[in-house]
C-alpha cells in the first residue's frame, strides 16, 4: 500500500485493531493512521508489532500509534486492553475485531483442543472486546464496532468446519450487537473477506506440495479470478469506522471477489 497521508475520515479517532500486526491488521492499521486515527494495535506478535509501530514513526506518525500485547482467547488479557485504552485515552471510537485462528479441517478431523482455540479467539474474542467497548464507546455518544467474518460465515465449503462455525457465529453476533445498540450511537457491522493473499494463506500456499497449483484453485473460488489484498478489506475498514456509514446498522459488506454471489 502506497505510503500517503489521507484525507481526515478519521481524524482523532479512537481506534482498536485486533489482529493489527500483519495481513489485514496491518494494512487496516497503516491506512487508518493515515487518515487521522489514533491506533492501538493489539496483537500476541510482539515483534510483528513493535516493528509495525517502528514504520510507523519512521512515517512521521509515532504518536499516533502504539502496539498492546493481547490474546483474543483471554478474558484476563482483553480486560486489560480496554482498561488501558480508557486510562490513556479516555474514549473508544472504532473497534476493529479482527484477530482470528483458522483451520482447513473438516469437524471429524478437528480435535476438541483445536475446536475450542478457534472458537475462543473467533467467537468469545470478539464477544469480550464487544462487551468491554459498548460501556467506553457510550460516554463518548457512539462509535463503530467492525467484526471481520468471512464469506465462509455465510456459504459452506469442504472443511473448514470450526472456522466456517466461529465464522457464522460472528456473522450473527454482530447484528444482534448492532439492534440492541443502535440507539446508543453504536452501530456493529461485519466484514465478510474472500481468500486473502496474507502471510497465513502465503504459509498455506507455501507448505502445499504444489503451490502454484493451489493458489490457482484458492484463486478459482473467486468469480475475479485472483486472490483478494489486504489493503481492499482494509478500505471497507476504513468505510464503516468512519461517518460515511453513518446510516449502515447490521450490514454484511461481502469484499470477496464474488464468491458469495455465486
Amino acid at each position: 500500500m502506497a505510503e500517503r497521508k489521507g484525507s481526515g475520515r478519521l481524524q482523532d479517532k479512537v481506534a482498536i485493531v485486533t489482529g493489527g500486526a500483519s495481513g489485514i491488521g496491518e494494512a487496516t492499521c497503516l491506512l487508518f493512521v493515515r487518515e487521522g486515527a489514533k491506533v492501538v494495535i493489539v496483537d500476541i506478535q510482539v515483534d510483528k508489532g513493535m516493528s509495525l509501530v517502528a514504520q510507523i514513526a519512521r512515517n512521521g506518525d509515532g504518536a499516533a500509534v502504539e502496539f498492546f500485547r493481547c490474546d483474543m482467547a483471554s478474558h484476563a488479557d482483553i480486560k486489560a486492553l480496554f482498561a488501558h485504552v480508557e486510562a490513556r485515552h479516555g474514549r473508544l471510537d472504532v473497534l476493529i475485531n479482527n484477530a482470528a485462528v483458522e483451520s482447513p479441517l473438516p469437524e471429524v478431523d478437528t480435535s476438541e483442543e483445536l475446536y475450542d482455540r478457534i472458537m475462543d479467539v473467533n467467537v468469545k474474542g470478539v464477544f469480550l472486546a464487544t462487551k468491554y467497548a459498548v460501556p467506553l464507546m457510550k460516554r463518548n455518544g457512539g462509535g463503530s464496532i467492525v467484526n471481520i467474518s468471512s464469506a465462509y460465515g455465510i456459504i459452506g465449503s469442504p472443511g473448514f468446519g470450526a472456522y466456517h462455525a466461529s465464522k457464522g457465529a460472528v456473522r450473527t453476533f454482530t447484528k444482534s450487537t448492532a439492534v440492541t445498540h443502535a440507539k446508543d450511537g453504536i452501530r456493529a457491522n461485519s466484514i465478510h473477506p474472500g481468500a486473502i493473499d496474507t502471510p497465513l494463506l502465503r504459509e498455506a500456499i507455501d507448505t502445499n506440495p504444489d503451490p502454484a497449483l493451489f493458489e490457482r484453485t484458492v484463486a478459482a473460488g473467486q468469480p475475479i479470478g485472483r486472490l483478494g489484498k489486504p489493503e481492499e478489506i482494509a478500505y471497507g475498514c476504513l468505510y464503516l469506522a468512519s461517518d460515511e456509514s453513518r446510516f449502515c446498522v447490521g450490514a454484511e459488506l461481502c469484499i470477496d471477489g464474488g464468491m458469495v454471489a455465486q
